[in-house]
């Protein structure tokens, strides 16, 4: 006997009485074939890869915000904070999308972000209202965390849900390597126009919304609220969600999600990404204020150059880690093999970090390699976490994520809140920094006035005391003739007078110099202790890899396959339905 399910709506649901409540819409009341699913997947991960690059946009043109709303590296550190905490909140709010359904609040977020970065943020002139608007656009994203990877999950089976999370997980990596190959490309080494890039975001956002408006669409609470192991499971799940009752199995949400193996998976991956916080935030900053040869740092277009390397890589890695695991039906081992990986090469970047011969290929070499193996580790763990989720209650698949959303979003506040205390040079670098292009200023000046510049700083004490006295016929009579004779004779003393602008400018860009240079010999080392850091939530993410669901052996996995398609047949049978294959 066949099974006798209704077809499913690929594109769309079985009610379409005019345009606006086809829009209005959204249930899929069938379990969609393969390639409508597909196409929803491909939707849901387009729609998070530009929300992530909108949220990183600021990141590929940090140094220009920094100066254009006079920021502190300290005070831009604590607007990501605030844009986190904000995260942490909307994450937990996200999991209400279990009872109120996913596919408008990724449409929302789309649209309200792309307007404040088509419209209100490169508009902004001060920086109260800029960090209003890059906390919002947090807030957007924690909810849009939680909310995609549940449609993603929605719809795929646990056969494939690695390489599906592996697509899932180019969102944040995607997204960071479309800020940064933008910003290399359109953003040149003496370029000041910022504005271009939140512009450039906003438009691509807007196109994107239109196709989520018209075409996202989630699978109705009573298919998305069971288990799917294969996609031969459709049929039976069809036949279950006539008799599910949605209320009850999503009652006390927090009590059924709030368990050790949920909460210690959902820290352990959090602390492992310490190193991608760190990156996808502070990269840019990182590589042109540490590596330099001669005294002159990555510009940059080449530190976002080596950023778009980077992300390349992990993207690449997502991926093909996600088919490998789904191939062979396992997700510890790689996540344990990655987490190995990534201790090894986070020790090569710790040892690179400041060192003199550490160049342009090297640090990409290097800084791709660790993010190769977190990716290994991070698309698997995404896999086994929802599948840790769904052993707890599969109709509260968003509440499980709503908890490790907000914990992610909450380690990254912290994180940032103790990074720039370890990394205390990076303020001084960034902050002095923009004063290296007063240089062919200052060596002009030097140039013209060098006589008169060694006179003033021989005899530094003496005319800081002149500059006491605003109206030159208050100097007392003993002190002008000792500023007299030190200056070589009146004529020069009346020419280091007239030049006293200069000699102003000159002062202040030196002791920026000064700073500069201070914060750069310490910044290496501070640096590497922040990376030890990084390096110790790496080794932290391994032991907790036993507390999650899944098998480590290919072979029982294959084995538990098995004994499911049986276990489906005998169901099918029990109901009278056949083979369900």
């Amino acid at each position: 006997m066949t099974t006798s399910t209704a077809p499913s709506a690929p594109l769309g649901t079985t009610r379409r009485p005019g345009a606006l409540a086809w829009l209005g819409h959204r249930e899929l009341q069938h379990y969609p074939a393969t390639g409508a699913r597909f196409f929803y997947l491909a939707v849901v991960i387009l729609a998070s890869i530009v929300l992530w690059y909108q949220y990183y946009v600021p990141t590929a043109v940090a140094p220009l915000l920094l100066r254009q709303f006079g920021l502190s590296f300290h005070n831009y550190v604590y607007i990501i904070v605030g844009a986190n905490l904000a995260g942490v909140v909307a994450a937990l709010f996200g999991g209400l999308t279990d009872r109120l359904g996913r596919t408008w609040v990724v449409i929302g977020g789309l649209l309200v972000v792309a307007l404040i970065q088509l419209v209100a943020i490169p508009n902004t002139t001060s920086s109260a209202p800029f960090v209003v608007e890059i906390v919002t656009v947090g807030l957007f994203e924690g909810i849009i965390l939680v909310a995609t990877p549940a449609l993603v999950r929605d719809f795929t089976p646990q056969l494939g849900r690695a390489s599906a999370m592996g697509f899932w997980t180019l969102g944040p990596v995607a997204g960071v390597l479309v800020a940064s190959l933008l910003g290399g490309h359109t953003i040149s080494a003496t370029s000041t126009d910022w504005q271009r890039e939140f512009i450039i975001s906003g438009v691509v956002g807007l196109v994107v919304f239109a196709a989520a408006l018209g075409f996202l669409r989630e699978l109705a609470p009573q298919i998305r609220d069971q288990v799917m192991v294969t996609d031969r499971d459709r049929a039976l799940v069809e036949l279950h969600a006539r008799g599910l009752d949605v209320e009850a199995a999503t009652a006390h949400p927090w009590r059924q999600m709030v368990k050790f193996d949920i909460i210690a998976s959902a820290v352990a991956v959090s602390v492992m990404l310490l190193i991608f916080y760190t990156a996808s935030g502070f990269f840019t900053v990182y590589l042109s204020t540490v590596f330099h040869r001669n005294g002159t740092y990555f510009t940059l277009p080449q530190a976002n150059g080596i950023d778009t390397w980077i992300w390349a890589v992990d993207c690449v890695s997502l991926i093909v880690f996600g088919l490998l695991s789904d191939a062979v039906r396992v997700r510890k081992p790689f996540m344990v093999v990655g987490a190995l990986g990534a201790l090894v090469m986070m020790l090569l970047l710790i040892s690179h970090t400041g060192h003199p011969t550490s160049g342009y290929d090297t640090v990409v070499w290097v800084a791709s390699g660790v993010f190769a193996f977190t990716a290994m580790a991070y698309a698997t763990w995404m896999a086994s976490f929802t599948e840790t989720v769904e052993a707890r209650n599969p109709a509260l698949t968003a509440t499980g994520l709503a908890i490790w959303g907000g914990i992610l979003r909450l380690t990254v506040a912290v994180s940032l809140l103790i990074m720039p205390l370890v990394v205390s040079s990076a303020s001084k670098v960034v902050d002095n920094q923009r004063y290296q292009q007063y240089v062919p200023k200052a060596l002009a000046i030097e140039h013209r006035y060098g006589p008169l510049i060694a006179i003033v700083q021989r005899h530094q004490h003496l005319f800081d005391q002149l500059a006491t006295y605003p109206d030159p016929s208050k100097i007392p009579p003993a002190l002008l003739a000792q500023a007299v004779a030190a200056a070589g004779g009146l004529k020069n003393l009346l020419a280091i007078n007239a030049i006293k602008p200069d000699l102003a400018f000159l002062q202040k860009y030196q002791s920026h110099l000064v700073a500069l240079q201070q914060g750069a010999n310490a910044s290496p080392a501070e640096w590497q202790h922040w990376f030890w850091v990084c390096f110790g939530g790496i080794a932290f993410f391994i032991p907790m890899v036993f507390v999650m669901k899944g098998r480590w052996s290919p072979s029982r996995a294959r084995r538990d396959e098995r004994q499911h398609e049986e276990l489906v047949a005998a169901e099918m049978q029990r109901l009278g339905m056949g083979s369900g294959r």
